[in-house]
């Protein structure tokens, strides 16, 4: 079983049920205990967010807290009213969550298929009908149970129905920790049975103090270009520093400092390592940062106003080509039309190198139109 990937974990990181601390998010934690000390925790909370602020970390911290505290009627020999969400990791609970042994707690996500070994694309309905025999059964000590959904964007439509089902006639003593990437794309009435928690990006300081904990080592001077790149997502960033990605930036905007007079050979050294077969990620890689230079000159184009420096070199760029106010909307343009060609390419196996060489020729070709000589 150890060698089953889990759905909810990036590669190489800690998975959010082995993290100790949750970083810049005090405000979400101080909503949520002030509930619970006024014994008013809502039956469900949407924790919402970016991906990789620590949305499952917070749910798995929450779980922790609720099935380790003791339940209390708020008589003479009450326990202490907790002051954090902290529990020991010598506590029991804390041990059985970690070998996800806790039978009070239901954890529905993507399965594994035995059969194609391969992890299923979404949540589906007979993942649900296991919760409901969960819900069915009573706890052993009748005390709390708690069901983490993670994450509820990857449900299918039977799963969805199913769940708003049980919101709608919640068991008692049961809470229902749901994690949404896209809270738009939710079943209105999904939404509306639920108590939000919405977890903002963080912060250079936050960030590094998260990938540090995650075991990334990060250099002191690449903290605010990861941040920068990362948009506050600890798990965006740890993919970044895991791949060398403020290296691969620092290399793009090199190549573009070119433009509109593109450097053919740099930029088909750029491709060729984007379609390296040894590293399969690297595609995705680049693309990500592509769009994420040509939606940050697009923003400086709009604003008036430049982004702090994710890269050496990058505020001259990006001066240069955002010159004139026309230019967000040519380079926004261009960052949703080479995303989506990037994903039909890569969906019907196009040559990569090839793929990517003719998205940095578009760029050339734009910057021929927007670039004042």
């Amino acid at each position: 079983m150890s060698d089953i990937p889990e759905p909810d974990c990036l590669d190489g990181a800690p998975h959010p049920r082995q993290t100790v601390h949750l970083f810049g998010h005090k405000a979400a934690e101080a909503v949520f205990l002030e509930a619970f000390n006024a014994q008013r925790v809502h039956h469900a909370w949407l924790i919402s967010g970016p991906k990789g602020v620590g949305k499952a970390t917070l749910a798995w911290r929450l779980a922790r807290f609720l099935l380790a505290s003791p339940e209390t009627d708020g008589g003479f020999f009450a326990a202490p009213t907790p002051e954090s969400l902290d529990i020991p990791a010598s506590d029991p609970v804390a041990h059985r969550l970690l070998a996800l042994s806790e039978p009070r707690l239901f954890l529905l996500r993507r399965p594994y298929d035995e059969k194609t070994e391969r992890l299923r694309g979404d949540i589906t309905v007979d993942e649900t009908r296991s919760l409901r025999t969960f819900l069915g059964l009573s706890a052993a000590d009748g005390g709390r149970r708690v069901v983490i959904i993670d994450s509820a964007d990857e449900m299918n439509r039977s799963a969805a129905n199913g769940i708003l089902k049980l919101l709608e006639e919640p068991p008692a003593k049961v809470t229902f920790l749901i994690i949404s990437h896209q809270p738009a794309d939710l079943l209105p009435t999904i939404r509306s049975r639920c108590r939000d928690l919405r977890l903002a990006p963080l912060g250079p300081a936050d960030l590094s103090d998260a990938l540090t904990q995650a075991g990334a080592a990060i250099v002191a001077g690449d903290r605010d270009g990861l941040a920068q790149l990362a948009g506050g997502s600890v798990g965006e960033a740890f993919r970044l520093s895991h791949l060398d990605g403020l290296k691969l930036y620092s290399t793009l905007i090199r190549l573009f400092s070119t433009l509109p007079k593109l450097d053919r050979p740099l930029a088909r050294a750029v491709a060729e390592a984007g379609a390296n077969r040894k590293t399969p990620e690297a595609f995705d890689l680049t693309v990500t940062l592509l769009d994420a230079l040509l939606a940050r000159t697009a923003r400086a184009a709009a604003t008036r106003a430049l982004p702090p420096e994710a890269a050496k070199g990058e505020s001259a760029l990006i001066e240069r080509l955002a010159q004139i106010p026309q230019a967000a909307l040519v380079w926004a343009d261009l960052a949703q039309h080479l995303g989506l060609r990037a994903r039909r390419g890569k969906a019907v196996n196009l040559d990569p190198a090839a793929l990517l060489m003719d998205m940095l020729l578009k760029v050339d070709e734009t910057a021929a139109q927007v670039v004042q000589r």
